[in-house]
């Protein structure tokens, strides 16, 4: 009894933490093979074996036995006789909870001797094979094949177990249903995650995505590729604040806004403060400047002349001929005459030799054109048409990174910004290099600068600063963390949920596990082992104490009934027990032996017909003479073996001797077993 409530314990404990879920064990029986069309019991089928099969699928067992189909049960029609081959379609035994990952299975082919399935199913000399397994099987859509042979019939069969359509994961307890409404718009891959429509996020698919720059700030939406802009905004992608309404002159940078423009002025942006502004008198790129009361002047541009700078000047007045030219203004444009030993449109090439001496700082000067021009070949640090210019260093050597390249000595030398280093300035100096971040704290270098990416709980530029001690030292098992929050607070401390202890809530504590929405809480586990066991040591002790109850009622009831057997006879020897003198002067001649066998435990008593009394013993008178009677009771006389003695000998019989009177025709002697009921009564008439 206490094995099969340990075992209803540790059943009702497996089925509780089992999820809900759904799937199907199907079962493809290929080919079923009995050439000699016998039964189990090794008779042949009449006139063959009309074959049907019952199918038992149940839990993992190491040695399957039959009972009761936990998982489920069905049985086929008649599917041929002797050798066929087997269903078309799988046999299929649907699940509604979570798949254990392992089974066993029963498969029993029956003769119907009938055509039809016959009444009594259960009847052995029916039986033609018994076919039983055990396996680890994982959910999946591939068949696991199998044969299996008993006596003389061979099955082949298939089998697997696939989740119900909605149903996921290892178990097929994940359940995740497609749907295209408000409460989300997703579908289901092959793990039973979400997968999210085209334009939808978030965790159940509810969020639009919105059209592609929509500001996230300053617009939402509420179906896919939407803009839909908040109070204050406007735009495409609501971008473009809304101005004060009749803001006539004026811009906004954030909503309701009226920023004047210039040369506007008021609440409104509706009032005039400049001509300039307002009309734009000043032309061909002329600058405008209010001078007050309606009154500007106007900056021209060369070339361009006038109140307005409306006016075109001629290109000989901003004296376009260098070197002495004259100016001609023509039509379209100018004319500039050289004088000797220039040329040019603006007679700005020089017509010099080398015997002009025209080169600087040593240039040495080398003719071209047949005489008619020259080169100057210039020092290293000079350069120009004439060496004329000093050649800056710099020139080449670019500096990186903002760097500013500087001539020290006639060296040429970089001056790099704060975070860069190298000659060249190329190099970004690491300040992650002296590791600043605290506390396991993650360094990430920037230009002149670092920033510490902190673990959760601490805060500061390096990490230094605890923000929450709960989130550094969280609570076990459900507690709840408070305090910690940095200083002024008190220290962090947790609440621990009922059934754990310590300061986290590290230890388990003995106490019953509660049951929120049928599901099992933490603890659960534990604490049903410990009710387990406690019950089982409790049936155990009942039981005990039952035996020794039981045990103590059979020794009173045996102690009465010897109690009342004994005030019996005392009562009989009170009124009809012979004294010891007249039994030993008795002229009966009645000789009383007692043989008790030490191996058997039993007494036996040998009655011995002394003389007959009346008519009746006369029929069984003993052909032996009056003298060897007596002989025979002096021979018993000295054997010298007391009943009492004999009964001291052997405690498990008591005798009495109960005589009768002297006129009596019958003498009596009786032994009264005790503990063992294996003495014999003898009775001498």
């Amino acid at each position: 009894m206490a094995a099969w409530f340990t075992f209803t314990i540790a059943f009702s404990t497996t089925l509780l933490s089992q999820v809900f879920g759904s799937g199907v064990f199907e079962l493809d029986l290929h080919e079923f093979r009995n050439h000699k069309g016998l039964l189990a019991n090794g008779n042949a089928c009449k006139p063959n074996c009309r074959t049907y099969f019952r199918i038992c699928l149940k839990n993992y067992q190491a040695v399957v036995s039959p009972g009761e189909c936990i998982f489920g049960s069905t049985m086929t029609e008649m599917l041929g006789t002797n050798s066929f081959s087997a269903l078309p379609r799988p046999i299929r035994i649907p699940f509604n909870f979570g798949w254990p990952g392992s089974f066993s299975l029963i498969i029993e082919a029956w003769h119907a001797p009938y055509g039809n399935l016959p009444v009594d199913t259960n009847n052995p000399d029916f039986l033609i094979s018994f076919f039983a397994i055990q396996r680890q099987l994982a959910v999946g859509t591939e068949w696991s094949q199998d044969t299996q042979t008993d006596k003389e019939t061979e099955l082949s069969f298939s089998y697997r177990f696939i989740c119900n359509e909605s149903y996921y994961g290892e178990s097929c307890s994940k359940k995740c249903t497609p749907r295209d409404d408000r409460f989300g718009h997703y579908t289901c891959n092959r793990n039973g995650q979400l997968s999210c429509l085209s334009g939808w996020k978030g965790k159940y698919c509810e969020e639009p995505v919105c059209l592609e720059g929509c500001s996230e700030r300053n617009g939402n939406c509420s179906s896919p590729g939407d803009c839909v802009c908040r109070d204050g905004w406007q735009g495409t992608f609501c971008d473009e604040c809304k101005k004060y309404p009749a803001c006539k002159h004026g811009t906004c940078q954030m909503p309701w806004q009226c920023n004047c423009q210039e040369g506007w002025g008021g609440l409104l942006c509706d009032q005039d403060l400049n001509f300039c502004t307002h009309h734009h008198p000043c032309v061909n790129g002329a600058t405008c400047m209010n001078t007050g009361q309606g009154s500007y002047t106007c900056t021209c541009l060369p070339g361009f002349t006038g109140v307005n700078c409306e006016l075109e000047m001629q290109e000989c007045d901003s004296n376009p001929c260098g070197n002495g030219g004259i100016c001609t203004n023509l039509e379209s444009g100018s004319k500039c005459t050289c004088l000797q030993g220039f040329e040019g449109s603006h007679c700005e090439v020089s017509l010099q030799t080398c015997d002009d001496s025209p080169c600087f700082h040593g240039g040495k000067c080398r003719e071209k054109d047949n005489g008619r021009s020259y080169t100057c070949e210039c020092p290293r640090s000079y350069t120009g048409l004439n060496c004329e210019k000093r050649v800056d260093k710099c020139t080449s050597l670019p500096c990186a990174n903002g760097g500013l390249c500087l001539i020290h000595r006639g060296t040429r030398m970089c001056s790099c910004r704060a975070g860069f280093t190298g000659s060249r300035c190329e190099i970004n100096v690491n300040e992650c290099a002296g590791s600043p971040c605290q506390n396991g704290g993650t360094c990430k270098d920037r230009i002149n600068d670092y920033t510490c990416a902190c673990p959760a709980g601490l805060g500061g530029r390096n990490c230094d600063r605890i923000l929450d001690e709960c989130s550094l030292r969280p609570c076990l098992n459900g507690g709840l963390c408070s305090g910690g929050g940095g200083p002024g607070t008190p220290p962090a401390s947790c609440a621990c949920t009922p059934g754990f202890t310590g300061s986290h809530c590290e230890f388990f504590a003995a106490v019953t596990s509660t049951v929120d929405g049928g599901e099992i809480q933490d603890g659960f586990q534990w604490a049903a082992v410990s009710l387990a066991v406690g019950l089982v040591a409790l049936l155990v002790l009942l039981f005990m104490v039952g035996l020794a109850l039981r045990h103590i009622r059979r020794q009173a009831e045996r102690e009465q009934e010897d109690t009342e057997t004994m005030n019996n006879l005392s009562n009989v020897q009170r009124a009809n027990l012979i004294p010891a003198s007249q039994l030993k002067n008795t002229n009966q001649k009645v000789c009383l032996e007692v043989d008790c066998d030490s191996e058997k435990l039993n007494f036996i008593h040998k009655n011995y017909h002394l003389d007959s009394y009346n008519s009746k013993s006369k029929e069984f008178k003993d052909e032996k003479s009056q003298e060897d009677k007596s002989l025979i009771y002096e021979k018993c006389l000295e054997d010298k073996v007391p009943l009492s003695r004999m009964y001291s000998e052997k405690p498990e019989c008591r005798i009495s001797t109960i005589c009768s009177s002297r006129d009596s025709m019958y003498q009596s002697v009786y032994v009264i077993a005790e503990e063992r009921r294996e003495c014999v009564i003898a009775t001498e008439v």
